[in-house]
């Protein structure tokens, strides 16, 4: 390809669709969360994979535990078991008390509910486009 001065113009060629490409980190990570969460017991995890959907996160694991007690129990697992590997969320909102806590890891977004809270809020319908990586029930 010439360029308009005459000399040579040479161009990188993009692969397509690598913008769309996940983070193997972030999936990694999201992968992880889930492991934690299963230890603590958490009931109907569910991987999302939000790549292309939002610029708010490439994935969200949401899960549900059967009581306030078991919900903070979730959280702070998967937060110590984060913390372990060197991952330091960049933030935690609500409370078992307030039935809904969430953990923002960046890339990775966790949503730990009681049953009727996520039920009510209907993320994997709200999501319903999300490409579900795994489902654990």
């Amino acid at each position: 390809m010439a360029a308009d001065d005459g000399s040579e113009a040479t161009s990188t060629p993009v692969p397509s669709g690598a913008d769309n490409v996940p983070d193997r980190e972030a999936l990694a990570t999201a992968r992880r969360v889930v492991e934690l969460a299963e230890d603590k017991k958490a009931a109907d995890i569910v991987l999302l994979d939000l790549g292309g959907l939002t610029t708010v996160a490439d994935y969200f694991v949401i899960c549900s535990g059967g009581s306030e007690r078991q919900i903070g129990a979730i959280a702070d697992g998967i937060l110590e078991g984060m913390r372990a590997e060197g991952v330091r969320p960049f933030g935690r909102e609500g409370s078992p008390e307030s039935h809904w806590v969430l953990l923002d890891f960046g890339a990775v977004i966790v949503h730990v509910f009681t049953p009727p809270e996520r039920d009510y809020y209907q993320l994997e319908r709200h999501w319903g486009a999300a490409r579900t990586i795994l489902s654990v029930q």
